[in-house]
């Protein structure tokens, strides 16, 4: 288990990426605690969509910040985001699909389990492999 975390369905908090390194810590995980104001708790697969809309809602998630050891996101990768800003994707029509045995179950104080699980993505670990 990761750090004693678990995810949206109770069970042992997964890992959502370690290449790119991901996690409010930058352990691999959507690992969260009282400094994660944001709540960095949603395990995602970026799409070309919500790579853009991110951006348009100022949330720039495909330039690399080395200064937040943040390598840019390419569609396909796996990364922890910010709850609110997954249903306010969501919202709008283009939230990414989410990995729930990845997903921390603090997500659910902003979004409802249902919800999440409409957007359940079950992706190899080798997305190639979907070619």
């Amino acid at each position: 288990m990761r750090h004693g975390q678990r995810n949206v369905l109770g069970g042992e908090l997964e890992e959502c990426s370690t290449d790119p390194m991901t996690g409010y810590y930058r352990d691999g995980c959507c690992t969260t605690g009282p400094d994660d104001v944001g709540s960095h708790t949603i395990c995602v697969v970026a799409s070309r969509e919500f790579l853009a809309h991110q951006e348009s809602v100022g949330n720039d998630l495909s330039t690399p910040r080395p200064e937040w050891s943040f390598p840019g996101l390419q569609p396909g990768d796996r990364w922890c985001v910010v709850a609110a800003r997954w249903l306010q994707a969501q919202q709008a029509g283009v939230a990414a699909p989410v990995v729930l045995a990845a997903t921390h179950e603090r997500a659910l104080d902003v979004v409802p389990l249902q919800l999440l699980e409409a957007y359940a993505a079950d992706v190899p670990d080798d997305p190639g492999e979907l070619l």
